[in-house]
């Protein structure tokens, strides 16, 4: 059985369950549990820490974890990074005092710098050459400049709206980060198996929210632009309408280029242009 770590909370907590689940994986947590068994498919969960995760996928204790790229570059743990998951973006960045004239790394030398990430930041100001002191702090980093704690402050920033409460601005951004799929290095060659298994439905969930899929109908004598404008996978799917002279066209777009791609079609005439979510895609 293949045993994965999850965060027991906070933000990455619900886009891992919800990930499982649209992997067709049924699972309960009833009482918040600490541990649960998949009924559908071997996998057993264990909710823990954030901070904790890359400690157990090293140990072996999980075979694999979901957690942010930010804690397993912190951790710094001797374990595989699999998969980038997409959800839980944010980023890690040095933060200043609104009056603070901040134009270039070279500003925070002599500076105190409170963070919960001190390897991290410790090679940042080591690559920017900087020599600036370090306070480790864990939970409420930002309030540390106003209590005079620290000068400044290297902390996961979103919206930038806890910062704004705090009367800092965002100076530099160090690390773009989001949830990723880790591996203990030593897995078994059935759980290898299994990883396999979980990362073909992971990858066909992931495929499917990047792509649409769309119906249109099209006089055949733009189809051969609409073929160049529609490649699909390999071709787009061409069927006669009951109509002389009219064919439906069915292919795949991807999200990015949904809107241009849509601009083009009905320039070539198309008509009836329906689009539809695809829930698994596997290519």
């Amino acid at each position: 059985m293949l045993k994965i770590a999850i965060q027991k909370s906070g933000r990455l907590f619900e886009d891992s369950i919800k990930l499982l689940k649209e992997c067709g994986i049924e699972i309960s947590n009833g009482n918040k549990q600490l541990k649960t068994v998949a009924d559908n498919f071997p996998l057993e969960i264990y909710f823990l820490r954030d901070d904790d995760i890359p400690q157990y996928v090293y140990d072996g204790v999980a075979d694999i974890g979901i957690v942010g790229e930010n804690v397993l570059l912190e951790k710094n743990k001797d374990i595989s990074l699999v998969y980038r998951l997409g959800f839980g973006k944010c980023r890690l960045s040095i933060a200043v005092p609104k009056s603070f004239k901040y134009k270039a790394s070279t500003d925070l030398s002599g500076l105190k710098i409170a963070t919960s990430y001190p390897a991290i930041l410790k090679k940042y100001l080591k690559k920017q050459k900087v020599d600036a002191e370090i306070h480790e702090i864990s939970g409420s980093v930002e309030i540390a400049p106003g209590i005079g704690l620290a000068d400044a402050i290297c902390d996961l920033v979103s919206s930038g709206s806890t910062l704004f409460t705090n009367n800092l601005k965002e100076a530099e951004v160090i690390l773009k980060s989001e949830a990723v799929l880790t591996a203990n290095k030593n897995l078994s060659a059935e759980n290898k198996v299994l990883l396999e298994k979980l990362l073909l439905r992971i990858n066909a969930v992931k495929t499917a929210k990047n792509n649409k899929y769309i119906i249109l109908n099209a006089p055949n004598r733009q189809l051969k632009n609409i073929e160049s404008i529609l490649p699909g996978m390999k071709s787009p799917t061409v069927t006669p309408l009951a109509t002389e002279g009219w064919s439906s066209v069915q292919s795949v777009v991807n999200e990015n280029d949904f809107w241009e791609v849509i601009e083009k079609l009905k320039q070539s005439e198309a008509e009836g242009i329906l689009v539809l979510p695809i829930e698994k895609m596997i290519v």
